[in-house]
């Protein structure tokens, strides 16, 4: 199997439910939707967008629904990255090679349109169409409520206020793992979930699924945020597409702080491996490949 090739046709099934999304929750009417929709369809990796569709796939479950759940998930994500940009954040002009959203639209209409973006997340996973019967016509809520679990207190938002109260302040490396298994990892881990979730009703699946699916997400973070420090210090702007040395400039505690970047790549593929193991061990029904090629990828990409 070509993983390769199939993970650009799962990048190409992520965009195209991105586009038919925002024709419905954010059309083209306001400022704010063209800075929604500026930042969410400027390109990236999509890869929470990938992983919906990729553990959907290893249990053959609905195409359809799957899409719709990772276009919920990349407008999370993008969300995120919106409000992590502005001034009173991280301050970056720079994103996926582009000036950042408040650069192009001003700070005020970033705010609204990362807003606009997690409003639209939730409505696109409640009005999912799919094969829903059963038990399984719960599927939008629980994928809602996944959704919401990740972007909250215990997820992101929790990770983003420890992460920013901590600046210049150091951590250990058990504080910094904690940190960014809520602002990396915890979306990861509510993709591949809801990439479970969205073969409810179509076919069985079991907590064994579930549960491999989070611990490997959980390892995939934390060695996709490792690499990224190590990408950091070691990087350009110009390879990244986005600024390189802020945490350094700003006193922050990374990976490569606490580790150096030797330690850094070791961890990276440690964690990779257990990523793999944790597929391993999910009981799957079908190929657990795509999803071993993509974490080898990550931790070798170069942006």
């Amino acid at each position: 199997m070509d993983y390769a090739k199939q993970y650009q046709e799962y990048l190409a099934r992520a965009n195209q439910a991105l586009e038919k999304a925002c024709e419905t929750f954010l059309p083209e009417e306001s400022e704010v939707c063209r800075a929604a929709r500026y930042s969410l369809l400027g390109g990236g990796k999509r890869i929470r967008a990938v992983l919906v569709l990729a553990v959907c796939d290893m249990l053959n479950g609905s195409a359809e629904a799957a899409e719709q759940f990772a276009a919920a998930v990349e407008m999370l994500h993008c969300y995120s990255l919106i409000h992590d940009d502005l001034p009173c954040m991280d301050n970056d002009d720079l994103r996926r090679g582009k000036p950042t959203c408040h650069k192009v639209f001003g700070e005020c209409v970033a705010t609204l349109a990362g807003d606009a973006l997690q409003a639209a997340a939730f409505r696109t996973v409640l009005f999912a169409k799919g094969p829903w019967s059963g038990e399984g016509a719960a599927a939008p809520a629980l994928a809602a409520g996944v959704l919401a679990e990740a972007a909250g207190v215990q997820g992101m938002c929790g990770g983003q206020y420890w992460d920013t109260i901590g600046d210049g302040q150091p951590h250990s490396l058990e504080d910094l793992t904690a940190i960014h298994d809520k602002k990396t990892g915890a979306l990861l881990r509510a993709a591949c979930v809801m990439g479970v979730l969205a073969c409810s009703g179509h076919r069985e699946v079991d907590d064994s699924c579930i549960d491999a699916a989070r611990e490997y997400a959980t390892h995939l973070g934390l060695a996709f945020q490792i690499r990224d420090d190590v990408l950091d210090a070691t990087s350009t702007t110009e390879e990244l597409g986005k600024p390189v040395g802020s945490d350094s400039a700003n006193g922050k505690t990374t990976y490569v702080t606490l580790l150096g970047v030797e330690g850094c790549r070791e961890q990276v593929v440690e964690h990779t491996r257990l990523a793999k193991e944790a597929l391993e061990r999910g009981g799957w029904r079908g190929s657990i490949g795509c999803l071993c090629w993509l974490a080898d990828h990550l931790a070798q990409r170069s942006n």
